[in-house]
């Protein structure tokens, strides 16, 4: 009876974090065919926190984001796709790191932190890259739920990877107050 009150809780424990889960819904959603054609285009709502695919005027992607925090704003505007970089990793933040790749000192920006002694400078890594202004894109990364980050758009890994899949260079991106 133990045993099998045990299963019981830990079963419905499960079943918790997997609904609530939003990494479980974005790896199905991320892998559902796009029912409509036609040229994508990236909008962004930064008020709502989201990015979408649009293609013929009909939503076919949306994820939930994580842009520029206080004093690092990403920017608005119109821009397109410049480039793509399944495995970038950035040329500013990141962290100094001895020969054998160990951690000297964490969450640097390379262009004000002195480099200590014997380090190389190691850049966060940014998958799935679609850079839209120079130093700007989105890309898979934390999400706190607020924005966080140095001004880029950050998405979870599949929805990175699905908007990655999705565009080409020239993809217009929009991006709104």
């Amino acid at each position: 009876m133990t045993n099998r009150l045990s299963q019981f809780f830990t079963l419905g424990a499960t079943l918790m974090v997997l609904n609530s889960c939003s990494t479980m819904t974005d790896l199905v959603t991320s892998n559902l065919p796009e029912s409509h054609s036609g040229r994508p285009t990236v909008i962004v709502s930064l008020r709502k926190q989201e990015a979408y695919i649009y293609r013929a005027g009909y939503i076919t992607a949306s994820s939930r984001i994580s842009s520029g925090r206080e004093g690092y704003r990403t920017p608005t505007g119109r821009f397109q796709v410049i480039r793509k970089d399944e495995d970038h990793r950035s040329s500013v933040y990141g962290d100094y790191v001895d020969g054998s790749g160990r951690i000297v000192k964490a969450n640097v920006d390379s262009r004000r932190d002195s480099k200590p002694p014997h380090t190389h400078f190691l850049g966060a890594p940014m998958p799935y890259f679609l850079e839209f202004s120079p130093g700007y894109g989105l890309h898979q990364g934390y999400l706190p739920g607020e924005p966080a980050s140095h001004g880029c758009i950050r998405m979870p890994y599949w929805k990175a990877r699905q908007f990655y899949n999705a565009v080409h260079i020239g993809t217009p991106v929009v991006v709104k107050p």
